[in-house]
């Protein structure tokens, strides 16, 4: 048995945190008020950890997630979905360089609170990396560009979804049918959210005001005020649900054909 371990196992570890903390985000923005908390990656983790056991459970999270962190750079830096070095698939490992810096963040915001027992969320990120990016030179025009980042991000998840294109990596037994119409349910769900995060994060380069652009709980807003939107928001945040549970199936089902931890290092030298 091996000694060291490999990158398959920090994955399904990654996936499983990454399904816990969206099946509570969907749990907060179906119960409006839960714990008082808006329903985003950071305040369900923060909400977490006020229940028994809190710190155990987002420690442990905290550690999935530094290994999906992993994951994601072996499938960035060491290509082991062997998407290749075309132009399509150098933009799919940019997105999954991109994907690991934000987990970095949302790993080291749970282990740091398991750690100090600290409660209450912290901004949303993507409201923070707006308030980055707007003090930067020419900022307002590099947040319009990454809110269409954002946008494209959502019609190629919701795409990855519809089109079943996930089923290239996860092999679901053709007995559990019922799980690949859950996984399209919260491919197409997040893809929403996505798109919509994109959409006020553009608008926020517009106004050239970094507080405009909008975070997970912002996204369900805005998606409630439209014309049945509290039918469209209870579809959706439900939706987030199912993108959890599609997390957990990847953390079962995926097919990961990572380096070695040793390989991967390789490749960040």
């Amino acid at each position: 048995m091996p000694t060291k371990p490999r990158v398959e196992w920090l994955a399904k570890a990654g996936y499983a945190a990454r399904g816990i903390v969206f099946l509570l985000i969907s749990a907060m923005a179906l119960f409006s008020g839960f714990a008082g908390a808006e329903p985003e990656s950071k305040s369900a983790i923060a909400t977490l950890l006020e229940q028994p056991f809190g710190r155990i459970w987002v420690g442990l999270i905290g550690i999935g997630l530094f290994g999906f962190v992993a994951w994601r750079l072996a499938q960035s830096l060491a290509d082991s979905d062997g998407h290749g070095s075309k132009p399509k698939a150098l933009a799919i490992r940019t997105a999954m360089m991109g994907s690991a810096v934000t987990y970095i963040g949302l790993a080291s915001f749970a282990i740091t609170h398991a750690a100090n027992a600290g409660g209450g969320s912290e901004s949303s990120g993507e409201r923070g990396l707006a308030e980055w990016i707007m003090a930067q030179p020419f900022g307002s025009y590099l947040a319009i560009v990454v809110g269409f980042g954002f946008i494209v991000g959502g019609v190629v998840t919701a795409a990855k979804g519809v089109m079943r294109k996930f089923e290239k990596y996860v092999h679901i037994p053709e007995t559990q049918s019922i799980l690949t119409l859950v996984c399209i349910y919260g491919l197409v769900a997040r893809g929403i959210v996505f798109a919509v995060t994109g959409i006020l994060f553009a608008y926020a380069g517009f106004r050239v005001d970094p507080d405009q652009a909008g975070s997970m709980s912002d996204a369900l807003t805005w998606l409630r005020d439209l014309p049945f939107g509290s039918l469209i928001y209870i579809v959706v945040a439900a939706g987030l649900a199912a993108f959890g549970i599609y997390n957990l199936i990847e953390a079962r089902y995926r097919v990961v054909r990572g380096p070695k931890i040793a390989k991967l290092s390789c490749a960040m030298l």
